[in-house]
């Protein structure tokens, strides 16, 4: 591809990703009324895995960039450039890959360009990559550094990756969230011994268990429906029922809601979850999901928030 249709390619990819940024941020499941909870009937789950809803940071990939390039280009086209240059050299040349950071005009690419060489570098030295953040100026960045590390450390140090999230700043809950579902993909007692010993607030507590089901759906389903079977009844088991509907979704596309049967008790979590997901793409699909929850306050919520995207009471 060439560099140019590359970039414009990015351009789009990017606009999708902060047009449904309003549905990642807050997603509303509430247990049945018979459900052994003590927690309050509203829940909102926090679903981002970026500030923004910027995509991940993959590494070099696909086509080389070089300087020269980088400098032919004008207005944003430079900034992508270089910001891709950047990442290209973060995990041999940091030295290098700063520099090209340096050079993108826009302030807030420039803070998002040294957030990602600082993730792709912590596989390379996270002590380093760590010193990196504290510089970055915005906090919404800075703190995004250091989520970004912690999601990069999953691989070599599960139980460092999910404690950096206490650095994470304002995206705290966020990165747990995503930390502990990379972890659960890998060693789900852990994941699993993370969120029954998780002291924060509400939106954390339920969130935990909610990344459980997302991020080992997105790579096995089965597991992720036998994960969520394992998490205690009541609004946990209907977050990670919602997180498995949701990623199956990205994948699957509405005939998941066909295979949430096998989520016994919290079926129609994850009916939401999949028609809370495709409902970006086709609205009267995503109805349709809804016309098959049985919970009558479930069902008008999944229609409300099909409908119009704004998230309902819990009747």
């Amino acid at each position: 591809m060439r560099p140019v249709a590359f970039a414009m390619l990015y351009i789009v990819c990017l606009g999708l990703s902060l047009g449904c940024v309003g549905v990642l941020r807050s997603v509303a499941i509430a247990p049945s009324e018979s459900a052994p909870t003590a927690l309050a009937a509203s829940v909102k789950v926090a679903l981002p895995p970026r500030p923004e809803g910027v995509r991940p940071v993959h590494g070099a990939g696909g086509e080389l960039f070089t300087e020269k390039q980088c400098l032919s280009k004008e207005g944003s086209l430079r900034d992508i450039c270089f910001h891709h240059l950047a990442r290209q050299r973060a995990a041999a040349d940091l030295p290098g890959a700063l520099l090209a950071c340096a050079t993108v005009n826009r302030p807030r690419t420039r803070h998002e360009c040294t957030a990602d060489i600082a993730e792709l570098h912590a596989r390379v030295d996270r002590l380093r990559a760590l010193e990196l953040c504290p510089d970055i100026p915005r906090k919404k960045w800075r703190d995004q550094c250091v989520f970004g590390i912690a999601l990069s450390t999953v691989g070599t140090d599960p139980v460092e990756a999910f404690s950096l999230c206490d650095r994470a700043g304002m995206w705290q809950a966020f990165c747990r969230h995503d930390v502990n579902g990379e972890i659960a993909v890998v060693d789900l007692p852990l994941a699993m011994a993370h969120c029954a010993a998780e002291q924060g607030d509400h939106l954390t507590r339920v969130s935990c268990w909610h990344g459980i089901g997302k991020y080992i759906a997105r790579v096995d389903l089965g597991r992720a429906f036998a994960a969520c079977r394992e998490v205690p009844a009541g609004e946990y088991r209907e977050n990670c029922a919602h997180g498995l509907g949701w990623a199956a979704t990205e994948s699957g596309g509405v005939a998941v809601a066909k295979q949430c049967d096998a989520a016994g008790d919290v079926a129609d979590s994850c009916r939401l979850g999949v028609a809370y997901n495709h409902r970006r793409f086709d609205v009267d699909a995503a109805l349709a999901v809804c016309s098959t929850v049985l919970r009558a306050d479930l069902r008008a919520r999944c229609e409300v928030f099909a409908s119009t995207g704004v998230i309902g009471s819990s009747g």
